[in-house]
């Protein structure tokens, strides 16, 4: 199982949003040995000694590599977690029927949701060990999964996500290569009370209504009880794994 008393060198993308916030105070607690490299678009402010702000630009891949380089410049990386997302803006909302897809819509989510994370890992997973356990998690969601689709709607979030799956699935077959105790996984947060659900909260009932705090530290207490037999999956807050 990854022990997160070995970690010595962690990375947190999107470390501005309520749950990378919330991974960082969780993280600094329960890692206090380990330095933090928050990376988000705007430096975060803290006080916690073993956390250090950097800015990112998740989507010009020549500064994605320099993060990855400030980050393991005096160690490799043990855990990387990518806290990035989008579901919605002033002017997209997710779809309730197939007369709303548009070709920029899918842009726009496919380019936060889908590429954004995968050029994060293409620079971020080489600069991982490769001769002892690492964990990789980006966030993902269950409606990204195609056999627990009933509903229908949400178009283009969905299949960013579906896609993202498909990425995390897919380097975690190349990682295992070079490293047969990598973990790569998606990671579902639940609903978590943030800007991404604000519109949407008043649908969810209130027990299933989650504080950053909470989902925070349960995903940190999931990625505890996985090993390279997981790599691969997505899992859902609650540790359960959610289907393709």
């Amino acid at each position: 199982m990854f022990n997160l008393k070995n970690v010595k060198n962690i990375a947190i993308i999107g470390a501005n949003g309520a749950i990378g916030q919330a991974l960082i105070n969780t993280l600094s607690k329960q890692c206090p040995q380990a330095d933090i490299h928050a990376f988000s678009r705007t430096p975060i402010q803290t006080t916690q000694k073993n956390v250090f702000p950097h800015i990112i630009n998740y989507l010009d891949e020549q500064n994605i590599q320099q993060s990855a380089q400030t980050a393991t410049q005096t160690k490799p990386l043990d855990l990387v977690m990518v806290a990035t997302g989008m579901l919605h803006n002033p002017e997209i909302m997710p779809e309730k029927s197939m007369r709303e897809i548009t070709a920029d819509k899918m842009t726009e989510l496919f380019t936060v949701n889908t590429v954004a994370p995968s050029l994060i890992a293409k620079h971020f997973l080489p600069s991982m060990h490769h001769n002892k356990p690492i964990l990789f998690a980006a966030l993902s969601a269950r409606v990204g999964s195609v056999s627990d689709n009933y509903l229908g709607g949400w178009y283009a979030y969905r299949t960013s996500k579906a896609a993202l799956n498909m990425m995390i699935k897919t380097f975690a077959i190349e990682m295992a290569r070079t490293n047969k105790e990598s973990i790569i996984i998606g990671l579902h947060p639940g609903t978590v009370k943030s800007s991404l659900s604000k519109p949407f909260q008043k649908n969810v009932k209130p027990e299933k209504l989650f504080s950053p705090e909470f989902s925070s530290k349960q995903l940190i207490q999931t990625i505890q009880t996985k090993t390279h037999a997981d790599t691969g999956k997505v899992f859902a807050w609650d540790d359960t794994e959610i289907k393709p």
